[in-house]
C-alpha cells in the first residue's frame, strides 16, 4: 500500500506523499534484506499507523496536522524497531519514547525549513503566520507523545504475551 501511496504522489506532483511513503517503504523492508528472510518484518500495526495521513489525507486543521504528525511518530517508531532488529542497538522503552518524540519534532522542523525554502524559491505556499507555524509544531508534540505512549503500551502487552507463550512452552517441554 505504501508503495502505490508513493507512485500514485509522484504522478499526481504530491511530493510530500512521496518522501513520507517511501521513507516507510524503505524502513520497512530493511530487516527482510539484512536477514534475507521474509518472515523478518516490523510489526504490521506500525506500518498501518505510518499510511494514516496516506490513507485519509492531511487537512489544514489542527486534528489533520496531528494525523501527520501521528504519521511521522510512526516512522520515527519504526526507524526504532528496525534499529533494534537489525543492529546491535538496543533501547529501553522511556528511552525509545523520547527517541520518536524528538525525532518527530526534529522531522517537524526540517520539513518546515524545506517549506519555507521551498515557497521562497518555488513559490509554493508556506504557513502565513507564527502562531500557524507553532499549531503545526504543537500538533506534532501532541501526535508523537501519543504515538510514544502507543508505542509503550503496545510492546509490553506483546513481551507479555512472549513471555506468556514461553512460559507455556516450557511447561509442555517439562
Amino acid at each position: 500500500m505504501l508503495a502505490v501511496a508513493t507512485v500514485v504522489g509522484l504522478v499526481n506532483g504530491r511530493f510530500d506523499t512521496v518522501i513520507l511513503a517511501s521513507a516507510a517503504v524503505v524502513v520497512a523492508v530493511v530487516p527482510a534484506l539484512v536477514s534475507k528472510s521474509w518472515l523478518k518484518t516490523v510489526p504490521w500495526p506500525l506500518l498501518l499507523v505510518a499510511s494514516f495521513p496516506l490513507v485519509f489525507g492531511a487537512s489544514g486543521s489542527f486534528l489533520g496536522i496531528v494525523v501527520v504528525g501521528t504519521g511521522i511518530s510512526a516512522l520515527a517508531l519504526l526507524v526504532a524497531v528496525t534499529l533494534q532488529m537489525t543492529t546491535a542497538v538496543r533501547m529501553t522503552p522511556n528511552f525509545a519514547i523520547g527517541f520518536v518524540v524528538i525525532s518527530t519534532l526534529g522531522t517537524a522542523g526540517l520539513w518546515a525549513l524545506g517549506s519555507a525554502a521551498s515557497a521562497r524559491f518555488l513559490g509554493s505556499s508556506f504557513v502565513s503566520t507564527n502562531d500557524r507555524l507553532m499549531s503545526v509544531f504543537s500538533a506534532a508534540l501532541v501526535a508523537s507523545i501519543v504515538a510514544g505512549l502507543v508505542f509503550r503500551w503496545y510492546f509490553r502487552r506483546q513481551l507479555e504475551r512472549n513471555l506468556d507463550i514461553e512460559a507455556t512452552d516450557e511447561a509442555q517441554i517439562a
